[in-house]
């Protein structure tokens, strides 16, 4: 896909790293990371980004439409790299952090990759598999997972945990106290949930049907509802 070639998006210590292609007109590449955006809300939500402009001399109204654009889907435009000395003048104007683009403040250099018996991340971590037994997910912000989360699979984020799959392992989401956290399944039963200090234990009911449910702090307890997945 073309968002694939033009934008690049990494996990770093202070959020998300979003690199531009220098090369690509500006406003496309906007309309491209919008796109990529919506289609994955559930990852991006609440990041700062800093992004990578490289040589591209971007502009300060250029700097704005994506700050703006950041802020209609409640991210936030944190740093700016560039080797563009008016870009970065221009995000100085905007109170921006900046770095020159070979110096990427908080670097993960894991990007939430698969180790064994653990995965670790930073801002967000995708995982495009099923969890088996003993894995174990850490992430600074969200993780998303796309298959199931199997019995003694432990997940452990700082933000939510969105799973288009069967949730049977042990959540914990929200794990530095937020409780605002959500935990979303297309099949929960998991083993143990956690919102921040709050836990709960799925009942045995081998009678219920499968249907996609959230997970949420409500009145000082975790209740579950129905899920629009």
């Amino acid at each position: 896909m073309q968002d694939q070639q033009t934008i690049a998006i990494k996990g770093i210590k202070e959020g998300l790293l979003v690199t531009l292609d220098a090369g690509e007109e500006w406003q496309s590449l906007l309309a491209e990371l919008a796109a990529r955006i919506d289609r994955q809300s559930g990852f991006f939500a609440g990041a700062r980004l800093t992004v990578d402009v490289g040589a591209r001399p971007a502009t300060k109204h250029e700097l704005m439409s994506l700050k703006a654009m950041l802020e209609r889907r409640g991210l936030t435009l944190w740093s700016l790299l560039s080797d563009s000395h008016s870009a970065l003048e221009a995000a100085q104007a905007l109170d921006l952090k900046t770095s020159t683009a070979n110096v990427i403040p908080g670097r993960d250099t894991s990007e939430g990759t698969e180790t064994s018996p653990q995965e670790e991340g930073t801002a967000g971590v995708m995982i495009k598999h099923t969890l088996r037994s003993g894995r174990v997910v850490h992430s600074e912000g969200h993780v998303v997972v796309f298959g199931d989360v199997n019995p003694g699979a432990e997940i452990i984020a700082a933000g939510d945990v969105i799973v288009w799959g069967r949730l049977r392992g042990t959540v914990h989401a929200g794990a530095n106290g937020d409780e605002s956290a959500v935990v979303c399944a297309l099949d929960m039963t998991p083993t143990q949930l956690r919102i921040a200090g709050h836990i709960v234990i799925s009942p045995a009911d081998k009678r219920r049907k499968p249907r996609p449910e959230v997970a949420l702090v409500r009145d000082g307890q975790i209740v579950a509802e129905a899920w629009p997945a």
